[in-house]
């Protein structure tokens, strides 16, 4: 009785505590202050705001206009950038790549993702960047698996379009082709002339009469 509790209190237990003075939403919802962060929740700010996010072990920078979604031992990036200071091996997602320190030693990297360009900055100890399996979303690309180490003090910039491929192209039952269409109309047109050339022909004295109303 004393141990049921308990577990249902661990499984509500928040995984982190967001600081923030305005401009910044969970879930859609605007806080002040602090507020727990819990795995699956969704953090944006605005272009004038910042908010800090404490995990066991971490420490995160989201900058201004940002959107991360918190999973417990990660970090969604959807847009925008985080700088990470963790210990405990926390790594960052964005499209089709992923970011993480290479040990569990302090590490401090930035990754910022804006205009289709994904930039990573590694401060502190080396970070590696993964784009195949193991990465985030990597279904959705048809590259293979690929991994490159950024070490401390040094960048890496990668452009989504060429990392994780294009947008997959409209599906073709979703539009008519224009060429299509100009066939279909020519044709339709001819069609129509030659059923009036029949119809005309058909009411001449010599022809053959369309239905047999004649005796």
């Amino acid at each position: 009785m004393v141990l049921w509790p308990l577990s249902l209190w661990a499984q509500d237990k928040p995984s982190a505590i967001l600081h923030s003075d305005r401009g910044v939403f969970v879930n859609g919802a605007e806080i002040a202050g602090s507020s727990p962060i819990f795995s699956g929740d969704v953090i944006e700010t605005r272009p004038d705001s910042v908010a800090n996010l404490d995990a066991e072990g971490t420490s995160v920078l989201i900058q201004p206009e940002s959107i991360i979604k918190f999973q417990g031992t990660f970090l969604d990036l959807e847009h925008g950038g985080v700088s990470v200071g963790t210990s405990t091996e926390m790594g960052v997602h964005v499209k089709c790549l992923r970011v993480d320190p290479v040990s569990n030693e302090r590490t401090q990297y930035d990754v910022v993702d804006r205009s289709g360009v994904i930039h990573v900055s590694a401060h502190k100890q080396d970070v590696t960047i993964t784009r195949g399996s193991l990465a985030s979303k990597a279904a959705q690309s048809s590259k293979p698996f690929e991994s490159a180490t950024v070490h401390e003090g040094e960048e890496a910039t990668r452009e989504e379009s060429v990392a994780c491929g294009a947008a997959p192209p409209q599906s073709p039952g979703n539009s008519l082709n224009a060429k299509w269409i100009e066939i279909g109309a020519a044709g339709a047109g001819g069609a129509t002339l030659l059923l009036c050339i029949w119809l005309c022909r058909g009411s001449s004295p010599s022809s053959t009469p369309v239905s047999p109303w004649q005796p």
